[in-house]
């Protein structure tokens, strides 16, 4: 069932991608929505991001994780090689987790 279910997502992914590339010439998009593209995908980016920072399954995720985030954004803000960036907001969650701030 299982393997079933993958092949149909991996099926159903690229036959999505496939059509894209051979409808192209035929969509005619307006400015106005060419332009809100970049937009919405950004939001749904940011949506992502707020949601696993925020979240734990059901419930919040505490203080920890979202202040790990806050300082990592703010690292790659002043840009911050990468793995200092990881490797702060981890730490940064990490020691809150230490000290009893979930």
């Amino acid at each position: 069932m299982l393997i079933a279910a993958i092949l149909t997502l991996g099926v159903g992914t690229y036959t999505m991608r496939l059509g894209g590339v051979l409808l192209r010439d035929r969509l005619e998009l307006s400015d106005h929505l060419q332009r809100l593209l970049p937009m919405a995908a950004a939001s749904l980016l940011a949506a992502l991001a707020a949601t696993a920072a925020l979240m734990d399954g059901t419930s919040l995720a505490g203080v920890a994780r979202p202040v790990g985030v806050v300082v990592g954004a703010l690292l790659a803000w002043r840009r911050a090689p990468f793995v200092v960036v990881v490797l702060a907001a981890a730490g940064t969650a990490a020691l809150l987790r230490l000290a009893g701030i979930e």
